[in-house]
């Protein structure tokens, strides 16, 4: 009997040490992968309100926050106009078995109205206080990841036709994982033009100086900023993600890489980055908050990689401040240029200030800067090939990627020891206007590195979601998938401990 008790426990023991074990050793992205993918989540009908417009007046809408806990809510907000009957579905966009996105659920119908568009505000800035349509409480089985709401009228007779634009949030967590992956949601806020002019380069002193705040409490419109870059109206409502660094996600999920995701706001202290091996900032990652700046910075010192998968990163000192409801991090504007070249120009302040602050290299962070002229394109030119990053890629010394440089890039690395120029080129505007590029990687403190790709076309060639749109800038573009890039980046991520 005694015998017998003693089996019982030791086989119980070792059942729970196997779950414990497998519990701890789970990746949620390869368990949520698993799920059934849904092929109808793209957006199929749009309608602007002019030819060359920004906005969807028939259905637009906004989240009350840039990013949300499992098990937190989020308050949608949505106008229609004219007044119209319609639903949300809430995806999560992934890989799924190569449809790109999830459905998690849906909800509605809901009547909504015309909410209005506020007036100009002090600086320009236009602050929506519409009520919110929902509330939704996310659940706290949902996996972090940049989640779509799209938004549908329904018609009231069968001739008559139905609308749609997006709305986006984020869902975080709190986990250890092998992958941090920062949106850039500063940078789609600030080009974000809604309702028609009203972005941080649209004020009439000028498009590079300290005059207008932007607020997140509004749609994102059209990507109008960039119609010589990509112009595609079916992401509307999307900010930059579907367009930038959609790619990047997509990849790292087809593989199973342990990834979670977050806003800009959410790296206001090191604390989210700490519990994570490697730090990626994706495609145009230009608007900074000092306070995320001194977290990455901590990050790197305390021993993670920084993958800087982007190119115009940290350009602008942006801080946040509350709305005029109270709700922190929802209104940014120019505060001032970190320190690479411009902020040595005697003429800036003459020109586009004055800036109330001002950062320190971003170089010395990157691993490179910031140069002017910014924009640009060319080919991504191996000038290492014996670099451990190639390793199976088959490159030689001189070997090109094309259009991968584009539409801005990072140049003038700073003395950092061990530093290496690992790709560098010329990029052009057009035909003229050419400038330096280099790409880069340096050793950190704690057997770490910081990898800069220097452009913000680098995930352009991991991927090709359904329904994306390959930008091109400056007659050049990235022509999509490359064996390279992609084996580039594993071995990349496979060196940070990020196993697959």
């Amino acid at each position: 009997m005694m015998n017998t008790r003693l089996l019982l426990n030791q086989t119980a023991c070792c059942i729970s040490l196997f779950v414990a074990l497998h519990a701890f050793g789970a990746n949620p992205i390869q368990e949520e992968n698993r799920q059934p993918g849904e092929a109808n989540w793209q957006l199929t009908r749009v309608r602007l309100d002019n030819r060359d417009g920004f906005r969807s007046p028939w259905i637009e809408g906004y989240c009350s926050k840039q990013s949300v806990k499992a098990g937190e809510g989020i308050d949608i907000m949505v106008s229609t106009d004219p007044p119209a009957k319609f639903s949300v579905e809430i995806f999560r966009t992934g890989y799924y078995g190569g449809k790109g996105a999830r459905l998690m659920k849906k909800i509605g119908p809901f009547q909504g109205k015309a909410q209005p568009v506020p007036k100009p505000g002090p600086k320009n800035i236009h602050e929506c206080q519409w009520e919110p349509t929902t509330r939704l409480a996310i659940p706290k089985d949902w996996v972090s990841g940049v989640y779509l709401g799209r938004l549908t009228t329904q018609p009231d007779a069968a001739d008559k036709p139905y609308w749609q634009s997006y709305v986006i949030f984020i869902v975080r967590d709190d986990r250890p994982a092998d992958i941090l992956f920062q949106c850039s949601d500063n940078t789609w806020q600030a080009y974000n033009r809604w309702p028609t002019k009203y972005s941080l380069y649209t004020h009439p002193k000028g498009n590079q100086g300290p005059w207008a705040d932007v607020s997140f409490d509004r749609p994102y419109g059209r990507q109008s900023q960039y119609t010589g870059i990509v112009n595609d109206p079916l992401s509307v409502g999307s900010g930059e993600f579907l367009s930038f660094e959609q790619p990047l996600a997509y990849f790292l999920e087809e593989h199973g890489y342990n990834v979670t995701y977050c806003s800009n706001s959410d790296m206001l202290t090191p604390d989210r980055g700490l519990k994570c091996k490697t730090f990626i900032s994706v495609g145009h990652d230009e608007y900074w908050d000092i306070r995320q700046f001194r977290s990455v910075e901590k990050m790197r010192d305390e021993g993670v990689n920084l993958f800087f998968l982007s190119g115009n990163a940290i350009c602008w000192v942006t801080p946040f401040r509350a709305n005029s409801g109270g709700q922190p991090n929802r209104i940014i504007f120019r505060g001032g240029p970190y320190g690479g070249p411009i902020k040595n120009d005697p003429e800036i302040d003459k020109k586009y200030g004055p800036f109330s602050e001002r950062g320190p290299d971003e170089g010395y962070l990157m691993g490179g800067r910031n140069v002017s002229p910014v924009n640009g394109g060319g080919d991504w030119i191996i000038v290492h090939p014996g670099h451990w990053m190639f390793k199976g890629t088959g490159v030689k010394k001189g070997d090109r990627i094309p259009g991968l440089i584009g539409w801005e890039y990072h140049g003038d690395p700073p003395a950092i020891p061990g530093l290496e120029v690992v790709a560098e080129g010329t990029a052009w505007v057009g035909g003229d206007k050419p400038q330096k590029w280099c790409a880069t990687i340096y050793p950190g403190p704690k057997g770490n590195f910081v990898f800069n790709a220097a452009t913000i076309f680098w995930c352009q060639d991991l991927s090709m979601p359904p329904g994306h749109t390959l930008p091109w800038s400056h007659w050049s573009r990235p022509h999509g998938p490359d064996s390279r890039v992609q084996q580039i980046t594993h071995n990349l991520l496979r060196r940070a401990g990020c196993l697959r």
